[in-house]
């Protein structure tokens, strides 16, 4: 009994031992760590107080300390910043949908400004800016060695005043300017329209009056259809659609959603972990819908089309998304600014990353600039009248087919025809309507 006693003591003693040779080079390694940042805080105190007394123009000090810590937070990755207090204002004028600019979202690469996507409407949309232009310069001065923050900077102005920016564009040789005239952003988050019996929504940004416009859109249409099951399908377009918020693209995912996760994003620690999923109830009522997407589509629109397309809900054409999947939280700081930091990824219902990948669609399909050539040759006009059977003297009539029958044959006919010119217009949303329209009618061969 007393060996065993003494066994057990002596497995105590051996354990804490053991503990304390463990945690004897742990707690030396923490308190050197801390002596390091202590090191490098004092460092960065010498260096400040050396530019405040001997650079060779006086600096403000507040605007020193400001470009520190933006500098400090521009290094983790593209999206993380300081926002000053007007900068912090113009962010929540923005995510309601109304601010002043050019009307496009950017980002950095390769210490150019890259235009994720231009706005429908605005003055860069008209202007003819493209998602994936580069641009170099604004206003003849190089963006080279700028922070995002400072670009952005000099891209504004005066509401009606002019700005001339070289762009750098894939497949054209040569940089070019373009010239943009600054105006008040007013965004409509959604538009809406029909398309023979398909109802193509177009969300344009994800703002906070993207769910309320979407279901407004929506049942404005349904209606001017004469009902639901007069729609053969919904088209939901998110190309050129930069992002926003990230509850709007789970409402708007929820919206065709009956159950299932949307979306989780997962964080440094789990408990920054969260998961958000559909509540029953499917607006469209199970019609078939296609996705729209393309390399403008970033953020919250990639959630959006993630999501339909793991649950098998949507179809989604066109061309990878952007590839944005990370989740960025917004931290007031004292004096009014704040600080958008990076603290999750996000993953689709399957477990998808999408950060630097994107959503890549189901069927891709180009937008071509042109028609292709053997579809131009057959569409050349030579001159001569389209003629038909029906236009030949003495052609026999077609007595086998009512006369409501043949109004009926006529109007579908008509139906083609104007869907053949939206494809010189908007090849991809052609291409997702005929989509819709093949389903459809496999359907109603199967009923």
């Amino acid at each position: 009994m007393r060996k065993f006693v003494m066994a057990a003591v002596g497995g105590t003693l051996a354990g804490v031992l053991l503990t304390t040779q463990i945690a004897g080079p742990l707690l030396a390694q923490e308190s050197a760590n801390k002596a390091s940042v202590y090191e490098q805080l004092d460092l960065f105190g010498d260096i400040f107080e050396r530019i405040r007394s001997q650079y060779v123009t006086e600096v403000d000090e507040a605007d020193l300390i400001e470009a520190a810590i933006d500098g400090m937070l521009t290094s983790l990755d593209p999206h993380s910043s300081f926002l000053s207090p007007d900068d912090a204002a113009k962010m929540r004028t923005q995510t309601r949908g109304e601010f002043g600019g050019l009307g496009i979202e950017v980002t950095q690469e390769e210490g150019f400004v890259k235009v994720v996507s231009p706005m429908d409407g605005t003055p860069a949309d008209k202007a003819g800016m493209m998602a994936g232009d580069f641009i170099t310069e604004v206003d003849g001065e190089s963006l080279l060695g700028l922070t995002l923050d400072d670009a952005v900077d000099m891209m504004r102005g005066p509401v009606g005043s002019e700005i001339v920016v070289t762009v750098v564009r894939e497949g054209v040789d040569e940089p070019f300017e373009v010239s943009i005239i600054r105006d008040t952003i007013e965004l409509t988050a959604v538009r809406s329209r029909i398309e023979g019996e398909t109802v193509v929504l177009r969300i344009i940004t994800f703002s906070d009056q993207t769910y309320p416009k979407l279901l407004e859109n929506f049942n404005e249409q349904v209606e001017a259809a004469g009902g639901i099951d007069n729609v053969n399908g919904f088209v939901l377009d998110l190309r050129n659609n930069p992002g926003g918020l990230l509850n709007q693209a789970i409402q708007v995912s929820d919206a065709f959603l009956n159950e299932g996760e949307i979306v989780s994003t997962r964080g440094r620690d789990i408990a920054d972990s969260d998961r958000f999923n559909a509540t029953d109830g499917d607006l469209a009522e199970g019609k078939p819908m296609v996705v729209l997407i393309n390399g403008g589509s970033a953020s919250a629109s990639e959630i959006v089309a993630g999501a339909l397309q793991d649950h098998r809900r949507a179809i989604v054409v066109g061309t990878k998304s952007f590839g944005k999947g990370s989740v960025q939280t917004v931290m007031p700081l004292r004096g009014d600014g704040a600080m958008r930091l990076t603290t999750a990824r996000y993953y689709t219902p399957s477990g998808r990353s999408i950060q630097a990948l994107g959503v890549s669609p189901d069927i891709v399909v180009q937008q071509p600039t042109v028609l292709p050539d053997e579809v131009a040759e057959e569409d050349e006009d030579d001159g001569r009248p389209r003629r038909s059977e029906a236009d030949l003297r003495g052609a026999i009539s077609n007595d086998s087919v009512s006369d409501d029958e043949q109004r009926i044959i006529r109007e579908e006919q008509e139906s083609a025809e104007e869907a053949a010119k939206l494809r010189d217009e908007d090849y991809q949303l052609a291409y997702a309507i005929d989509i819709l329209k093949g389903l459809s009618a496999l359907q109603t061969d199967g009923e």
